[in-house]
């Protein structure tokens, strides 16, 4: 028996050697193999697969790839006093790879479980910043990391005010979670983009907000 094949994991699930078997939406991609690496929480898979290239040939490939699910995240921003509600938390990956001390400013988001895009990022937009928003709005789903990470990214955003603010420290304790609330106005948002902002759902959707969104 193994864990994540014919025995449920810590999350429940089997088959995950059996996830892209029977993909046939390209016609110049033939999966032969899924290989189970590891399932503790997120599922890494090496997949084998036969690919047609320009010249008609074929050649066979294998490839890693991430599955932690689908996720969400929302911006939130205040057109009156020209603000956003961003979060501040310790991301230890970044931290690995040469991040000064960790704490990244991000948009708060989170991962979609068995719900659509809009109810978890409502879920987690609360469980982050306090805030119960009203009216969302969803701007484009996006491949975050196609190379090697299997997640889509769905991107929301949604006007706060003051009055919706309620303490500065949130998260889910069971969850690990220790996170701060940032108001920032969006001129010296944007102005951090590369040096205090570093994350990327965070740069994208700040760059929406003054190309096209509530700043432009």
């Amino acid at each position: 028996m193994t864990r994540g094949v014919d025995e449920p994991d810590g999350r429940g699930r089997t088959g995950l050697d059996r996830v892209g078997l029977d993909l046939d939406r390209n016609p110049d991609v033939v999966v032969r193999e899924v290989e189970l690496l590891s399932s503790d929480w997120y599922v890494l898979r090496a997949t084998t697969y036969d690919i047609r290239i320009a010249d008609g040939s074929w050649r066979t490939e294998r490839r890693e790839t991430y599955d932690r699910g689908d996720g969400a995240t929302m911006l939130l921003y205040d057109t009156e006093r020209r603000t956003v509600l961003l979060t501040r938390q310790f991301r230890y990956p970044a931290y690995v790879n040469d991040h000064p001390d960790g704490m990244l400013l991000e948009t708060p988001a989170g991962l979609i479980e068995q719900e659509d895009g809009e109810s978890a990022m409502r879920r987690e937009t609360l469980e982050e910043t306090g805030v119960d928003v009203g009216e969302v709005a969803h701007l484009f789903t996006i491949f975050m990391s196609p190379g090697s990470v299997t997640e889509k990214l769905w991107f929301f955003a949604a006007p706060y005010s003051r009055s919706d603010l309620s303490g500065t420290h949130h998260g889910v304790a069971d969850e690990g979670e220790h996170i701060e609330t940032v108001e920032l106005g969006i001129d010296e948002a944007v102005a951090g983009i590369g040096s205090t902002i570093v994350d990327a759902k965070t740069v994208m959707l700040l760059q929406w907000a003054v190309l096209t969104g509530p700043f432009s």
